[in-house]
């Protein structure tokens, strides 16, 4: 194998050396070759030999391993026994009788058996050891690149192969010899008349074989035409043999000549072949004149020829090819030459060539009529206007009046159109009236605003859309998404333009805004009807959102006043909501259901700037709140069959919603009655308090329009309720509870009574089924400390009002306060104490003992250091009497028995 491998490298070493003319490398090339190839085929023959010899041991392995457990498994005790040869020592035997003694001779040793007496059943031995080698791994790539080459050199006509390999080389070389020494040099005019004619002969003989050997033909046609042409413009371009007008003249030929070949063949290759040179002839002849009236006629009549094969036949590549080279071409002519000056000597052309890629693809549709009838070729017939249209836009620069005068001109054409074809090809009457209804919309903001590329492929976009769902096509469907994308960033681009509107909702931008949402929206809708890519569908209907709330937060913007522009987002987002509800209610889709629960979510940050800003309900903000309420309630009513998830989303939205708003107005109400914290911080509780108590006891107070849906979610508000409720009472606990004008009275001051009720509620819904089972198993011990918190936070905001004790760190330092804590804390504890053995009840009493100590713990580490003040002495006296009391009247509840905790 290294003897194959060294002569296929010193073969490949000829062969470089002779291409690259190293005539002085040339020994060293062979040389390196023939070692590099013996080495490779050394190192890969190792490789295989090492693997094999792996691969067996482990078989070896494998094997003994596998006849060790065999052996074990089969071999039976008497057996095992039997091949025990050790000396065997007797069990100890009772003395015999003296009549009965003998003598034991000496063990011997047993004489080993042959092998075969251990193999007892050698038929089902010799099937449960059965062993299987494991088969080795197949050849790597390098084995099988050098096996390849073995073969190559070893099997089938060695000579023949060898003899290539030289002759590859010589010829080579001999190539290579006849360039530098100048054979083939020959004056240029006969090389291009030698391939022209060579062409022609090719020419000829591929037309004689037209009948017999037609795919033979048609390529040599092609390519004979195809050297007729280049060399038509090497003689001009590259050697000056020719001038422009007779070249231009031949390549106008040769382009009829093929188009008519392909017309009497019915092959279309041609006819490509002969569009595309046609319309390259101009660029490849150009003599940089810049005569655009010449360049612009010589491809309306390429274009009338496009029209007149697409007569008869139905080839829509050829079609696309002339549309796209017609659009291109004029387009680089437009950025590069052209001024408002020539706009009468182009805009002809630019009309010309609309309606014969208007024309086109209705000659196509009516060519495939009987055959397929809903086939539409989508690409002329929605990128035709929109690539005419664009250049329009461009040769008005900027006009946008006469820019809208096309745009409604193009409506009552394609209305026209659709008007007539509506019944006879449905399909693409159903087209041409969406473009109508486009053109005709667009109209309306390109006579306000300058965004015309991006309304336009808004509306294109989306129209391709519907008509590659309707087709089952993706091509058109993913033009449509690519031109949505266009759309949006054509609008952005134009955002810097000055604007001269100065009406509130019928200027460019708005509209322009909604144009892109509504097509947006639109694409969303049809993927969603055909049940089609529902992530897809979703992604475009957030966008459209996206696009719908912009163009609304724009305007607003720009033409409401500052203190007025949240209330004209809320009357949006409520009106949006509506519209979103009404539209679930047709349709019965979960992402527009789950809208309206997320709008109603956004209407509650809105609510609650507005609210600690000014008034809710007062002036522009009542207003937007009252339309919240109507239109509110009706979207709730359209999601009576949606999902469950979205109604719970909805409807908990639109309660948090009015709640917010009625604390916030609460709270101004407090402000501007000059009232003291007190009342400010049980105000804005109370709604939350009242809410959260109808949920309790009166649910269908608040549950319409979703009455028979409330008990659902109810837990689910009732929870977040009292999560809000808590988070209020531990504000509570640090405010100073002031009452003015009120005087401060203990208990019955607005803030204690707002927590007492807080905590009275809070303990109704612990006991509530729809309350978490975590809260209801510990609700007592929940609600007893609720309670002494409530009441530890009362002694000392009566301590501070009444004892004129200020209200920060230095109260809990004060002896009157320590003493009020021991007092009241006693009085719980003696309580809990008396009730706990009146009724039994020794977790009561147990609980209340620990209050007790804790009291005790107080006196002895902190009040101690006040027993030089009566406050202090008379906190020690009473404790000590309270705890005599208790002893005398409530002792401990008796234990329970074992039966009874059995029980």
């Amino acid at each position: 194998m290294g003897l194959v491998g060294g002569i296929a490298g010193a073969f490949i070493g000829i062969v470089l050396a002779t291409l690259f003319d190293r005539e002085s490398g040339q020994v060293v090339s062979v040389l390196a070759g023939a070692t590099i190839g013996y080495l490779l085929a050394r190192v890969a023959a190792l490789g295989a030999r090492l693997r094999a010899i792996e691969s067996r041991l482990e078989a070896r392995d494998a094997t003994e391993s596998t006849r060790a457990a065999v052996a074990a498994r089969a071999v039976p005790p008497a057996m095992s026994e039997a091949l025990d040869l050790r000396p065997k020592v007797p069990a100890p035997q009772p003395v015999p009788q003296a009549e009965e003694a003998f003598e034991l001779p000496d063990p011997m040793p047993a004489p080993p058996l042959p092998a075969a007496s251990i193999q007892t059943e050698p038929e089902s031995m010799g099937a449960a050891i059965a062993w299987q080698e494991r088969e080795p791994t197949g050849p790597d790539v390098g084995e099988r690149a050098v096996g390849w080459i073995k073969a190559w050199f070893t099997e089938g006509n060695v000579p023949v192969k060898v003899g290539m390999l030289v002759l590859f080389a010589g010829v080579a070389a001999l190539l290579k010899y006849a360039a530098d020494e100048g054979w083939f040099t020959f004056p240029i005019e006969f090389r291009l008349v030698g391939v022209a004619v060579a062409a022609v002969a090719a020419l000829v003989f591929a037309w004689r074989q037209r009948d017999t050997r037609r795919a033979f033909s048609l390529s040599l046609q092609g390519g004979a035409i195809g050297i007729l042409l280049l060399t038509v413009f090497a003689a001009f371009r590259l050697y000056h043999l020719l001038p422009a007008l007779p070249a231009f003249a031949l390549m106008i030929i040769l382009v009829a000549g093929v188009c008519l070949l392909a017309v009497l063949q019915d092959a279309l290759a041609l006819a490509v072949l002969g569009i595309v040179a046609g319309f390259a002839a101009p660029i490849l002849i150009s003599t940089g004149s810049g005569n655009h009236v010449f360049l612009f006629s010589y491809y309306a009549v390429l274009n009338v020829a496009v029209f007149a094969i697409a007569w008869t036949r139905a080839w829509r590549v050829l079609n696309l090819i002339g549309f796209f080279f017609t659009y291109a071409i004029g387009t680089l002519w437009g950025v590069l030459k052209y001024n408002h000056a020539l706009f009468d000597s182009t805009e002809p052309f630019l009309v010309l060539f609309f309606v014969l890629y208007l024309a086109i693809p209705v000659l196509y549709a009516l060519r495939l009529g009987r055959e397929r009838p809903d086939v539409v070729d989508g690409t002329l017939v929605f990128g035709n206007p929109l690539v005419a249209f664009a250049l329009q836009a461009a040769l008005l620069e900027g006009e946008r009046m006469p820019l809208a005068i096309s745009a409604l001109a193009l409506g009552v054409i394609y209305a026209a159109l659709a008007a007539g074809l509506i019944r006879r090809l449905r399909v693409l009457g159903e087209s041409f009236a969406v473009l109508a209804l486009g053109f005709s919309t667009l109209a309306i903001p390109l006579a306000l605003s300058a965004r015309t590329t991006g309304c336009l492929f808004a509306l294109e976009g989306a129209a391709l859309v519907w008509l590659g769902l309707r087709q089952q096509r993706r091509l058109p469907r993913w033009i449509g998404l690519l031109l949505q994308l266009l759309a949006a960033g054509a609008y952005v681009a134009a955002i810097g333009a000055r604007e001269v509107d100065a009406l509130p909702l019928a200027n460019g931008p708005f509209l322009g805004a909604m144009l892109i949402a509504g097509s947006a929206l639109a694409c969303a809708w049809l993927y969603q009807r055909a049940n089609r890519s529902a992530e897809l569908g979703v992604v475009l209907y957030l966008w459209g959102l996206a696009w719908w709330f912009g163009a609304w937060l724009v305007d607003i913007d720009r033409f409401v006043a500052a203190e007025e522009q949240l209330p004209a987002v809320l009357g949006v987002v409520a009106v949006s909501a509506w519209l979103v509800g009404e539209a679930e209610r047709l349709w019965q889709r979960r992402s527009l259901a789950f809208t309206v629960g997320v709008l109603f979510w956004v209407t509650l940050p809105i609510s609650a700037v507005i609210g600690v800003d000014g008034q809710v309900f007062a002036g522009w903000s009542g207003l937007a709140h009252v339309a919240l309420a109507v239109l509110g309630l009706r979207s709730l009513a359209c999601l009576r069959s949606s999902a469950d998830a979205a109604q719970t989303t909805a409807h908990l939205g639109w309660l948090w919603t009015w709640t917010l708003a009625f604390c916030l107005s609460l709270r101004e109400v407090a402000l501007r009655a000059e009232l003291d914290a007190g009342w400010l911080l049980a105000m804005i509780g109370l709604p939350v308090l009242l809410v959260h108590g109808l949920a309790l006891r009166r649910p269908h107070w608040i549950s319409h329009p979703l009455g028979d849906e409330f008990p659902r979610y109810r837990p689910g508000l009732l929870t977040s309720q009292a999560f809000v409720l808590g988070f209020l009472l531990l504000l509570s606990l640090f405010n100073a509870g002031a009452s003015a004008p009120l005087a401060f009275v203990p208990l019955l001051n607005p803030l204690e009574l707002f927590q007492l009720a807080t905590l009275i509620v809070l303990a109704l819904w612990m006991r509530d089924p729809d309350a978490p089972a975590i809260i209801r198993g510990r609700r007592t011990a929940l609600f007893a400390a609720g309670g002494f918190i409530l009441i530890t936070d009362a002694t000392l905001r009566a301590v501070h009002h009444l004892g004129g004790i200020a209200w920060d760190e230095r109260l809990l330092s004060a002896s009157l306060a320590q003493t009020s804590l021991a007092v009241v804390w006693s009085i719980l504890g003696v309580a809990g104490w008396v009730i706990g053995s009146r009724r039994g009840n020794r977790p009561l009493w147990l609980a209340s003992a620990v209050l007790m100590a804790v009291v005790l713990a107080k006196l002895l580490l902190i009040d101690r250091q006040h027993l030089g003040n009566l406050f202090g002495i008379a906190s020690f006296i009473a404790y000590g009497l309270l705890c005599t009391l208790v002893g005398y009247l409530a002792p401990a509840p008796p234990r329970e028995t074992a039966t009874e905790q059995a029980a």
